[in-house]
């Protein structure tokens, strides 16, 4: 059966960084089975194993480093100026498991770059390309539980705090760029139903954590047409967990 919204995303062009892991991938999909066409940003010269590598509506960009605004700039601003950007999805993102006293200041910097700096980064100049057609779109980030509520972050406080300041900067930007018809959200999810995690975690109750599939269907919600007024909303998908 075809979906309701099989065709709310004909014709738009939207950015997923960090689309080949395992929760880009879903989105991908969900924004392709809609009719996007889908720009997807990486770092590798080489994509493998990703079931929509060949679609004719994906297109891949090979060395974009997330960190270099000349390189987030050059990306963002090869994106066919017409019909434009409508959406920017950031999935990209790190995770690190460690006791302050263990986290040099290296590793609390990385953190930082892979999960604010990004953010920031690809929120910034979508804005600009945004800003440029006049038309508005939506910005989707990712933050995380113990952003939200930060004792639950213990054992990984640098995580924890980057992911506490995509939280933060989400509501701020999403304030700023309102009247542009721009709007900012991100989802919060708890620990996600991943092959990663179950390995990492093979006791605990998989079956209570969200699926990326379901995860995705709401960061696809929030940057579709459909998004008319949700803005600086930090959206819980925590499943049953």
């Amino acid at each position: 059966m075809r979906s309701a919204n099989v065709d709310r995303f004909e014709g738009k062009h939207v950015v997923v960084t960090g689309g080949t892991g395992a929760l880009g991938r879903d989105v991908v999909q969900q924004l392709l089975d809609e009719g996007a066409v889908c720009h997807v940003p990486e770092m590798s010269s080489s994509v493998q194993d990703v079931l929509w590598q060949d679609h004719e509506r994906v297109r891949i960009s090979h060395g974009v480093d997330l960190i270099d605004e000349e390189n987030v700039a050059k990306f963002y601003s090869s994106i066919p100026a017409s019909p434009g950007l409508w959406a920017s999805i950031h999935v990209a993102g790190g995770f690190a498991m460690s006791p302050l006293t263990g986290v040099s200041k290296s590793d609390f910097v990385s953190m930082m770059q892979m999960n604010v700096l990004t953010c920031m980064l690809c929120c910034k100049h979508a804005a600009i390309a945004m800003k440029k057609k006049g038309h508005g779109g939506r910005l989707v980030n990712v933050g995380a539980r113990p952003g939200l509520f930060p004792e639950l972050g213990a054992g990984m406080v640098a995580y924890t705090t980057s992911k506490a300041a995509v939280c933060a900067f989400t509501q701020a930007f999403g304030a700023e760029v309102a009247s542009d018809s721009i709007l900012v959200n991100a989802v919060i999810p708890s620990i996600m139903d991943t092959p990663a995690n179950r390995n990492a975690m093979p006791d605990a109750d998989h079956a209570a954590w969200p699926n990326t599939h379901d995860v995705a269907q709401t960061m696809v919600f929030l940057a579709s047409p459909e998004n008319t007024v949700t803005r600086s909303a930090l959206v819980p998908v925590y499943g049953k967990s």
